[in-house]
């Protein structure tokens, strides 16, 4: 899900769609918006679990100050998807 209408921001903008692939699975996307966005707006909610107990881990602060939304973009790991945009073409997989 996405915000269309905001109360206070108004309408936005229309933005370019694009696709990124996700663990073997085209996502749509808008370019530019965040990839933590585009991924919980098509129902992925868990991008990590623990190294300890395996326990999942998604979006937490939103503002790139703590690693719970790290993914493992482009082939680079410990990305934070809530900070970084969607380019057309990207790969995202679950940091393990």
């Amino acid at each position: 899900m996405r915000i269309l209408e905001h109360p206070i921001l108004g309408d936005q903008p229309s933005r370019k769609k694009v696709t990124i692939d996700y663990e073997g699975k085209k996502i749509e996307a808008y370019e530019g918006e965040p990839i933590a966005a585009a991924l919980s707006a098509s129902g992925v909610m868990v991008f990590r679990r623990t190294k300890k107990f395996g326990e999942p881990r998604g979006i937490s602060c939103a503002i790139g100050q703590c690693t719970d939304c790290i993914m493992k973009v482009n082939g680079i790991p410990n990305t934070r998807t809530c900070v970084t945009r969607v380019e057309a073409g990207m790969t995202v997989e679950e940091q393990r």
